[in-house]
């Protein structure tokens, strides 16, 4: 169906009662919030929080009705701020898009035009939504870890909750940078799509966390990209090389970290934390410009599949319950 800038389609959230509803519905320009830049979406994405965004207690959206999507690929309508020119082809993750502003779920969206990136050259709108913010993610940490000195003639590397967005990005861009990468997963039916991807060895979650309760143990890896916290994060850091680090980005597995000060001044590790939403954008252009160049991924058309706008709502319960396996991108 050819849609106008007066009349298209969305994925709007209503609250009834104590119930999230998720409808597509024919919104007009004038339902969009404020912003200078104005784009006509041509893909989007399906995230974690994507999914909380469309639960009841999920805690991302706070106030209804509400567009989510916290990423978005399209071309520019118009740019106030001349920032951007009409046709451009830009890209919009993080801020507050898809959690307090209305986000890629729709077939326009307005934005701070200082919240885009210019698509890079070699990187197609499509690809660009197949990364994402689980792509984003995943190139920061490696790009956070090699800019603190890690490489592939250090040792090995482990990536944990390896079959999610982030975990399963970072095993194919660290693999294609020639690491030896270790996939923990929690999820047994999935060594065959992990060791695809380009893991070396797929462990259990369990297999992980009880390798020690201590607060120094063996010294199994370079680096790891950790994509859950908690405990897996403490063993994570009891279980570094000397001089090793971990990026964590995830909290899957808890918000508490009970671990020591021993790894830190007897092994110097380093923990870094890696904020995907806010990061600067001299960090954000770079990031992306690796995505198309030297992190671009040979392996997205097997990670990811197309569904329409229409299918997004059923996903998302997928999602929670459990039942996802590759990245889903959306096509407006």
């Amino acid at each position: 169906m050819t849609m106008d800038m007066d009349s298209y389609r969305a994925l709007v959230l209503e609250k009834q009662d104590e119930e999230v509803i998720a409808q597509v519905k024919m919104l007009g320009l004038n339902d969009l919030p404020e912003g200078d830049l104005l784009i006509k979406v041509a893909y989007s994405s399906v995230n974690y929080k994507d999914a909380l965004a469309c639960k009841a207690g999920g805690n991302i959206v706070r106030s209804y009705p509400f567009v989510p999507g916290i990423d978005l690929a399209g071309v520019v309508v118009s740019c106030d701020s001349g920032l951007y020119r009409e046709g451009d082809e830009v890209l919009v993750t993080g801020y507050g898009l898809g959690v307090s502003h209305y986000g890629g779920y729709s077939e326009y969206a307005r934005v701070p035009s200082e919240w885009a990136v210019k698509l890079p050259d070699g990187l197609s709108l499509k690809d660009a939504m197949a990364l994402g913010t689980a792509g984003f993610t995943a190139a920061l940490s490696l790009f956070e870890l090699e800019r603190d000195g890690l490489s592939p003639d250090k040792g090995p590397l482990l990536v944990t909750g390896a079959s999610g967005g982030v975990g399963s990005m970072a095993i194919a861009i660290a693999s294609k940078l020639g690491y030896e990468v270790t996939a923990s997963s929690g999820k047994s039916d999935m060594s065959g799509y992990l060791l695809g991807l380009g893991a070396k060895r797929v462990v259990s979650r369990d297999e992980i966390v009880s390798q020690t309760s201590a607060p120094l143990g063996k010294q199994l890896w370079a680096g790891a990209v950790d994509c859950v916290g908690g405990k897996t994060l403490a063993t994570i850091i009891a279980s570094l090389n000397y001089g090793g680090a971990v990026a964590a980005s995830g909290m899957t597995g808890g918000i508490d970290l009970a671990t020591s000060v021993y790894p830190f001044i007897l092994r110097g590790v380093r923990l870094i934390g890696i904020d995907s939403v806010y990061a600067q954008m001299e960090k954000r252009l770079r990031v992306w410009e690796l995505l198309a160049g030297r992190y671009m991924l040979d392996k997205l058309d097997v990670m990811s599949e197309i569904i329409e706008l229409e299918e997004v709502a059923a996903y998302t319960k997928r999602m929670l319950a459990g039942d996802s396996r590759k990245r889903m991108v959306v096509k407006l």
